[in-house]
């Protein structure tokens, strides 16, 4: 098991650390300014404080050709639990450059600056060895009053623009998050075919930016291959794989500001 988990890992090119080390660096904004400071930084841990935080908090930075990327959401296996509350998914779980979810709360410090904006690019695997993305421009959350609202621009991609979703009526763009105990789905209720719909974080054991479901939700049960198939509870970006609920292998989320 434990070799078949270090194959997955090398075949979603998602490094594999034993334990968070970070850069002896001062702590950089984000990690789109220590690429522009540095331009051959390596893909590692950073600290970073983005402006109006008053503690430097480890991310992941992945350092590619086009930027420096900061890694909020990470999925490659079952290791970590993604069926949190509402207080986790703000605060942030897991470990930077493993499996990890950064947390709503250092999200939104990110994007809150109306001087800067972001871009939001989401890397999927599938179970069969193939790749895709979607990228989207403008990205940005609002406070935990507002419920971290999504906001994005427009999409480029292969995968699909799940945030807009399959048909009218379900794009989440514009929807606050929502946990199995705060519900901000927009479902009062949600009626699909002969299918009633209240909460559909509870409904699926997941946080996600739920619009009346919608067609991405990337934060369920991990399911391995040959399990992966008709699990409405799993990793979908329905625009991506179908027509039956497929639950991707692996999942990374990550912002860069232009």
């Amino acid at each position: 098991m434990k070799i078949c988990a270090l194959l997955l890992l090398s075949v979603v090119g998602l490094s594999v650390q034993s334990k968070v080390k970070t850069r002896d660096v001062s702590p950089a904004t984000d990690c789109s300014q220590i690429k522009r400071k540095s331009p051959t930084a390596a893909s590692a841990v950073y600290w970073i404080q983005p402006e109006g935080v008053r503690k430097p908090f480890p991310v992941y930075c992945e350092m590619l050709a086009d930027g420096g990327w900061t890694v909020f959401q990470r999925r490659t296996g079952s290791t970590v639990s993604f069926r949190q509350n509402w207080v986790a998914y703000r605060n942030g779980f897991g470990e930077p450059g493993e499996d990890q979810w950064l947390g709503l709360e250092r999200v939104y410090s990110l994007t809150r600056s109306p001087w800067t904006s972001w871009v939001l690019r989401v890397d999927l695997w599938d179970h069969e060895g193939g790749t895709a993305y979607a990228q989207y421009s403008d990205f940005w959350l609002a406070g935990e009053r507002q419920a971290y609202r999504l906001t994005v621009g427009s999409y480029q991609g292969n995968a699909g623009d799940a945030i807009k979703g399959l048909y009218p009526g379900i794009d989440q763009n514009g929807f606050g998050f929502s946990t199995m105990d705060q519900d901000n789905d927009g479902c009062h209720p949600c009626l699909f075919g002969d299918i009633l719909e209240i909460h559909c974080a509870r409904s699926m054991d997941q946080g996600w930016w739920f619009s009346r479901c919608g067609s991405a939700s990337l934060n369920g049960e991990w399911h391995p291959s040959g399990q992966h198939l008709g699990w409405r509870s799993g990793l979908h970006w329905e625009t991506w794989k179908g027509p039956a609920p497929y639950s991707a292998s692996a999942s990374r989320m990550m912002i860069k500001s232009l």
